[in-house]
């Protein structure tokens, strides 16, 4: 497969047009996805610069393994997050790597900030910037269907693209990845507006031929039913990730109502199991995956008048933090209302658990009176899914002064507005993911490197062991993040986690003449860690003085009440950690 070890780089300024590609064996020692991401970012960011300064870089990179093994399916996007201000990683699935792959790129490094209203084209060794006038100003789904209509050329191709949100720089903007998957959370679609790009279209038409095809053919087929004939991954093709809103309400890690408690009242209404049965139209997957986890809910809404019965019918992508966010958390216990909010957000381009972290903290700014409705515009009540609705489409176009501050995200807003105690976002301003379950959530959340608590799964830690000692958690944080670095830096899908342990991994890697041993496993996920760290500290990433919120200490946790001096105290260990980490590098 592979005729000599490199990474392939695609660099592209859309302010100047220059192009050029470099083959760098230098990276192959991190393998692809977020090692390479997380590298490329460190050498072209510019740290003293603006987020939205045209210079600053916008990365995607796949891994070696690629379009050849089952769930390997992510594209790592890394970037300095405007929503705040550190180490931004995101991962999407779709067919953007399965196109990035048949193109001929490992990776591509996006500077510049193009002249007007642009799109990306990648088509193999063809790269134009087109314009998107037209485009400027779409929804989410009719710029998908537009893009579409204009590139039917054969290939493998993916089409991403931003909404209004992301045109108009709200924070939390996302980018979408062929309608159902996201670049979520820290606002990389955001990014691509302040470079007044619209989107990406990639198609790539290459085939590598496999050397080794005896050998691949038995690890494939030994991963293969893995994944479709075992358990590992069971519960992400039946309920999906919606199988988590009983369980965690029913043990009290459900945030409600801007996290006031940790159980809803309605959860039953919209468990996972409530919207199998009565929402559930169909399930897809990513290129690559046998899996479909991508559970598609039917929307159908009336229009017209009553007795004329007219519906118009919509399909939307639902998982557990989304429910969350846009369901528990603002007091929604309709599923047609929470299907109705993601719907929202995901045609503007917002990503929906920040989205929503921050609507449940402005109702309650509301509430005392701190925030105004005639400066956002809507009067906010939590389980007013209409409010709600206004209220996105508001902060998404930035047509209040109250949006606009709004558009900043919670923390910011938090800020301006006074509310601060009730305002929970990790790692300073990110909001939370749906977990009060317990310490190593909390601080898993908040020193994970991209402020994900997929990083290291905290919430898992606090349901799954007794009681740690401080630095017994701390370590079994770094050392979970550092073992899905390896992952990802192969760009699994961490559903996958299971499947990839590290022999299953090595003997994938094998068949495209990659040798390396579990230390070698272990190095590269360590020295992707320290990266991370060094790019975080010289964004001023400082975990010892980060705020926390007092209502992170008011209400219970599934683990009882948080006690502030212990979560300090574990920041402590984790800087001393994370100093000694960068400094064996």
């Amino acid at each position: 497969m592979l005729e000599r070890p490199v990474i392939r780089v695609l660099y592209v300024n859309v302010g100047t047009g220059k192009v050029r590609v470099e083959e760098r064996e230098d990276l192959f020692r991190l393998l692809g996805g977020t090692g390479v991401a997380a590298a490329l970012l460190e050498e072209n960011m510019r740290p003293e610069l603006d987020p939205f300064d045209p210079r600053q870089p916008v990365i995607f990179a796949i891994g070696p393994l690629t379009n050849i093994f089952p769930v390997v399916t992510k594209t790592v996007a890394t970037f300095i997050s405007p929503l705040t201000g550190e180490y931004g990683e995101s991962h999407a699935g779709g067919r953007l790597a399965y196109s990035l792959r048949h193109a001929g790129y490992d990776a591509v490094v996006i500077t510049g900030k193009a002249k007007g209203p642009s799109y990306l084209h990648i088509h193999d060794n063809r790269i134009e910037l087109r314009t998107a006038v037209t485009l400027w100003g779409t929804d989410i789904s009719e710029a998908g269907r537009l893009m579409r209509a204009m590139h039917t050329a054969p290939g493998h191709r993916s089409i991403i693209r931003i909404g209004p949100a992301g045109e108009n720089l709200v924070r939390f903007a996302n980018v979408n990845v062929e309608t159902y998957r996201h670049f979520g959370r820290l606002g990389l679609g955001a990014l691509f507006g302040a470079k007044n790009l619209k989107g990406m279209v990639t198609i790539g038409t290459h085939h590598s031929p496999l050397r080794n095809a005896k050998e691949y053919r038995r690890a494939y087929d030994e991963i293969y039913q893995k994944v479709i004939a075992t358990n590992a991954m069971e519960k992400y093709h039946e309920l999906g990730t919606p199988i988590n809103v009983a369980p965690l309400n029913a043990v009290g890690a459900l945030p409600t109502r801007n996290l006031q408690v940790a159980r809803f009242e309605h959860a039953a209404e919209i468990s996972g199991e409530a919207f199998a049965e009565h929402n559930l139209m169909y399930k897809r997957a990513c290129a690559g995956c046998p899996i479909g986890c991508i559970h598609i809910g039917l929307l159908r809404q009336p229009f017209g008048a009553p007795d004329e019965y007219e519906f118009q019918s919509s399909y939307i992508g639902y998982d557990y933090e989304p429910i969350f966010a846009m369901g528990p958390m603002l007091g929604v216990g309709s599923r047609e209302g929470i299907l109705r909010l993601i719907e929202a957000t995901d045609r503007l381009g917002m990503d929906a658990i920040e989205t929503g972290d921050l609507l449940a903290w402005a109702t309650e700014a509301m509430e005392r009176g701190l925030l105004e409705e005639k400066e956002l515009g809507v009067r906010l009540r939590f389980g007013d899914v209409e409010a709600y609705l206004q209220a996105i489409r508001l902060i998404a176009s930035g047509s209040t002064e109250g949006a606009r501050t709004l558009g900043l995200g919670l923390v910011q807003a938090a800020k301006h507005y006074g509310g601060l105690e009730f305002a929970f976002a990790a790692g300073e301003a990110q909001g939370m993911a749906g977990y009060h379950t317990g310490y190593a959530n909390v601080v898993g959340h908040h020193i994970g490197a991209r402020h994900s608590h997929l990083d290291n799964a905290g919430y898992a830690l606090d349901q799954k062991t007794g009681e740690l000692t401080d630095e017994e958690l701390v370590r079994a944080l770094l050392s979970e993040e550092a073992e899905r670095n390896v992952l990802t830096s192969l760009a699994i899908c961490l559903f996958a986690r299971n499947v990839y342990d590290r022999a299953t991994v090595r003997k994938a890697l094998e068949t495209i003449d990659i040798r390396l041993s579990d230390d070698d496993l272990t190095r590269i996920g360590r020295e992707i860690m320290a990266i991370k760290l060094r790019i975080k500290a010289k964004l001023g990433y400082d975990p010892v003085h980060k705020r926390l919120p007092a209502r992170l200490f008011e209400t219970a946790s599934m683990r009882g009440p948080l006690d502030r001096e212990r979560l300090a105290n574990m920041l402590s260990i984790y800087s001393k950690e994370a100093e000694s980490l960068m400094a064996s590098r």
